[in-house]
């Protein structure tokens, strides 16, 4: 549909639900591209004149900047018309799938081959993180559950996510996966990992780019939402990928001390809580080898960024269901390893590049609503 790759379990559109999908994408694309820029000549044309004149000094920080922008029409329009696009987007996507829930469902039952496995554990808790909000605006969350065996959650998430990054995340949402298996390629290029984990994983799409480059390696995933998981397994197999699905928390595993030699995660870390990073990054060491590494996939840290970029790429804590986003940015995230057991001298925290073409159409630009924009992630690295 419009460029993603239509494996068995993708909700499939009809024309009036395909033409109001294609249409909040292009809104969001129109967005990204006309409108945001238009916020920064807001701010050096007008507001940040104005602020230095009456407090004799630069804008310190985002909170000086979000004092300026709150109360400005322009930055108002943009703002209103983000949200919006966001709630449209569940919507239009949501339309397609509650229409075919039944036949979604039939088909992830189908299959359930045994390629991999999934194992659900109805007594896990929900983290209080996880059922306080509505995580990106997604009705429901990711872990309410309509039916039984239901997997309603995790597609309209496979679905809207191309939506949401506009397309630019490749045919199968992988982008992610995709450019931290090109740095760990470029690297370290004798590294054959034998466990791979990836810890919430929601319907894999960064999961299966490791089965793609270490064939030999049992790849393992989880996460907490049963709807999220039943979805992933189904659409794994389809795809003909191998992996080991099981609903889990992060902050406490099932798995033994040493388990893995590569632990991943992708934009999970800001999803979570003050505590249960904390608990996630200890929950890391443990199940390392040595030798072994954890990759957190994420946007830039707002250290040393510039006030009116952290300003903006903070959009979602405030407006996106995202309230740890900010939280989380703001941490030291070398001094958090070592409280974990972690080597300061071993951390990394680097950007590394796009490792698809669609990264170019990129905005360039730091910016809520647009997976940062830039075309890059940021890795935080932690080797035991």
């Amino acid at each position: 549909m419009n460029g993603q790759f239509e494996h068995e379990i993708l909700p499939q559109a009809l024309h009036d639900e395909l033409a109001r999908q294609n249409f909040v994408q292009s809104l969001k694309v129109h967005l990204a591209g006309k409108i945001s820029p238009g916020n920064k000549v807001v701010y050096e044309k007008r507001l940040k004149p104005a602020f230095e004149r009456q407090h004799k000094r630069a804008p310190r920080d985002r909170s000086d900047v979000r004092q300026m922008m709150a109360s400005d029409s322009y930055y108002q329009m943009w703002s209103a018309l983000q949200r919006t696009s966001q709630e449209m987007m569940w919507d239009a996507v949501s339309t397609s799938v509650e229409r075919q829930l039944e036949e979604l469902a039939r088909k992830a039952v189908e299959l359930n081959r045994e390629l991999g496995s999934l194992t659900l554990d109805p007594t896990l808790p929900l983290p209080p993180y996880h059922a306080a909000v509505d995580i990106h605006c997604q009705p429901g969350g990711y872990h309410t559950e309509l039916r039984a065996g239901d997997i309603t959650a995790g597609a309209i998430y496979d679905r809207a996510v191309f939506v949401y990054a506009m397309g630019r995340m490749g045919a199968l949402n992988d982008d992610m996966g995709a450019s931290v298996v090109a740095y760990l390629k470029q690297q370290y290029r004798g590294f054959r990992p034998a466990r791979i984990l990836d810890m919430g994983c929601s319907v894999g799409h960064s999961t299966l780019p490791y089965v793609d480059a270490y064939p030999e390696a049992e790849v393992c995933a989880i996460d907490v939402a049963a709807p999220m998981l039943r979805y992933a397994h189904a659409r794994a197999t389809s795809l003909g990928r191998r992996v080991h699905f099981s609903q889990q928390n992060a902050e406490s595993t099932n798995f033994p001390d040493e388990s893995f030699d590569l632990i991943v995660s992708h934009i999970l870390l800001h999803e979570t809580s003050a505590q249960a990073v904390r608990n996630i990054m200890r929950e890391c060491h443990r199940l390392l080898r040595k030798g072994a590494m954890a990759i957190h996939a994420e946007v830039p840290q707002y250290a040393g960024m510039d006030p009116y970029d952290s300003f903006m790429l903070d959009w979602d804590t405030y407006n996106n269901n995202e309230p740890f986003w900010g939280y989380l940015h703001d941490m030291d995230l070398r001094q958090l390893a070592v409280e974990s057991g972690f080597d300061g001298a071993a951390v990394v925290q680097m950007m590394v590049p796009s490792a698809f073409e669609q990264a170019k159409a990129r905005t360039r630009l730091l910016q809520g609503g647009d997976f940062a924009g830039a075309g890059q992630w940021f890795l935080y690295t932690a080797s035991k």
